[in-house]
């Protein structure tokens, strides 16, 4: 506790030098990563007072060709290195999921990022600790990680998400496993169904032992709630014989998991039977009734989480659902000093020290959408603005734009304190964020319900058909299987909906609104899909590498082969001629 005291306070004086800590982190990577064949035509006049005019802002594909080299051939092969100086360890793959496949996120061996890193993860414990003081006997979590998707590169390096390199690496320490319920088999598992399956099972055989439940993003946690609900009497079964369903083939994973379940636990399985069975359908608060010893749920439930937050408040009933941090890929951005905060008020603390920031002015709802180019840094950020998020980082992203948008609430110390608001649309011909999406979908149940229509919508996307001409914006909502669609009344309740797509329509926003009125947008159409559709996505996402812990579903659709596929589980078409 001492060690987490003395976080805190470089913490406190990281933020209160907010403005040197940014010029020397700075002056660090430039330094360091000098030679770097990516900043050779800026080099010549390169300090940190000329950066922001020497080299341009980036994004992603600025970085494909040196990323495809390292990935085909290795850093060994180049001189100077392309991006880093550093050894290339492996790749990350990102969270993004508007196409179908995943970013690769070169990992360098960087001992700089590695000393920024350590104080935003430890700091982070340090912050939870504090509302939370570990308890001896009741210290187990229940973590839903799945670390299973790694592929390897032409050249030999793995790729896999962030969240699962301390498990591929063998840096996790057998004190860390320890304090999983689950053994480290199943995080390794193959198949992302069996592992949250082995996962609850693990969780139910440590009922008094739990302390938390944590995944990565609230979706995760839907899900796995969702599987209890489904397969509880299964999972008695299993807990009542002492091994897991024949279903989970995995060999590994079965013989760990027979070993953690300690052989056959009747009177426990007898015990849970009696908790799932008096809920009477009613599945509200079981993470309580079933863990009495849990004091958190942990993940994050802000942008487009925010989404699955009601249904997964829901579930945890009394348990406080705390937030998570801001941690990207590419490098820690902010830590969330104030957890239990809910996730429309979570803001996040810029960590001066994790990388070099800039902010891009952002205005995306104008009626221009011309977006801006000149960025200010950490210390000239405006209260109540939106910006989009630029690193420069340790590891070899140079002026980057990281494709989120965040709005400053105001400072701690001299850092700024911002809320995560939306990913960035992707180019300037963009005319609807997720923000007017989610605002939309919103108003469009609230008229459904005042229709008195028992339709409730459980996933959505839209999709801007830029080939057709005009353009013409597709939405994508699917359907809770208990909706109001009797076949026998499919054509009163198409005429129905069809009323309320302009309560759809009149929450997308300015720039969509005045390319309409300049009719250089289309009629609206809405695809009501079948229950199970976004599943199929999920399901083509992580056979092409997407990590199952780090899937988000998209909201901006830009790939034509997802919305062929959201097509096909169409049964209701609407447009607003």
């Amino acid at each position: 506790m001492v060690e987490e005291e003395s976080i805190i306070e470089k913490v406190e004086e990281y933020t209160k030098n907010a403005g040197f800590h940014q010029l020397e982190t700075l002056r660090s990577i430039l330094q360091h990563n000098s030679k770097v064949q990516y900043l050779q035509p800026f080099i010549s006049h390169l300090d940190v007072n000329t950066f922001r005019t020497m080299v341009p802002l980036s994004s992603y594909d600025d970085y494909v060709d040196y990323i495809n080299q390292m990935a085909e051939h290795g850093k060994q092969h180049h001189d100077p290195p392309l991006l880093s100086v550093d050894p290339l360890l492996c790749f990350f793959y990102s969270s993004g999921t508007s196409s179908m496949k995943p970013k690769l996120i070169p990992y360098f061996d960087s001992t700089l990022s590695q000393a920024a890193s350590f104080i935003a993860h430890r700091g982070s414990t340090a912050v939870l600790h504090r509302f939370f003081p570990p308890r001896p006997g009741i210290n187990k979590i229940l973590w839903f990680l799945y670390a299973d998707n790694t592929t390897t590169t032409k050249c030999g390096f793995k790729v896999m998400a962030a969240s699962s390199y301390s498990l591929h690496s063998g840096k996790a320490k057998p004190q860390q496993l320890a304090v999983y319920s689950s053994p480290p088999q199943v995080f390794l598992g193959s198949i992302v169904e069996h592992q949250m399956y082995c996962h609850l099972l693990c969780g139910l055989r440590n009922l008094e032992a739990i302390d938390a439940i944590r995944t990565p993003y609230a979706v995760g946690l839907v899900k796995a709630f969702g599987l209890l609900e489904s397969k509880w009497e299964q999972l008695c079964d299993d807990l009542e014989c002492g091994f897991p369903s024949i279903e989970v083939s995995d060999v590994a994973m079965r013989e760990d998991v027979i070993k953690a379940l300690g052989g056959p636990q009747p009177e426990l399985s007898n015990r849970i039977r009696l908790i799932c069975r008096g809920n009477n359908d009613n599945w509200g608060g079981i993470a309580h009734r079933l863990w009495r010893n849990i004091r958190y749920i942990r993940c994050v439930c802000t942008g487009s989480m925010m989404q699955y937050y009601p249904k997964l408040k829901y579930y945890a009933g009394e348990v406080p659902i705390v937030g998570g941090d801001y941690f990207a890929s590419e490098c820690c951005v902010g830590i969330n000093l104030d957890i239990m905060q809910p996730p429309e008020t979570t803001r996040f603390v810029i960590l001066p020290t994790a990388a070099y920031f800039e902010f891009l002015p952002f205005n995306m709802n104008e009626e221009s959408n011309d977006a801006a180019d000149e960025t200010v840094d950490l210390s000239r950020v405006e209260v109540g603005k939106m910006y989009e998020v630029v690193v420069t980082t340790y590891r070899g992203f140079y002026r980057y734009r990281l494709g989120d948008v965040v709005k400053v609430v105001g400072f701690y110390n001299k850092s700024p304190e911002v809320e995560f608001v939306m990913r960035a649309p992707k180019t300037h011909a963009e005319i609807l964020t997720e923000k007017d999406l989610v605002s939309a979908i919103e108003n469009f149940q609230l008229a459904v319900r005042g229709a008195m229509m028992k339709i409730e919508i459980v996933e959505f996307a839209s999709f801007l058909d830029q080939e057709s001409q005009p353009k013409q914006l597709k939405v994508f909502a699917e359907v809770q299987e208990e909706s109001d669609f009797m076949e026998d009344k499919l054509e009163e309740s198409t005429m129905i909906l069809k009323r309320c797509i302009s309560s759809l329509e009149s929450a997308f926003g300015a720039l969509y609104k005045v390319e309409k009125d300049k009719g250089q947008v289309g009629n609206l159409m809405v695809f009501i899909l079948r229950p199970g559709a976004f599943d199929k996505l999920y399901e083509v996402a992580i056979r092409n590498g997407t990590p199952a812990s780090q899937y988000k579903p998209p909201k901006i659709i830009r790939n034509h082969e997802i919305v062929t596929l959201l097509q096909k589980y169409s049964f209701v078409t609407l447009n607003d001629n």
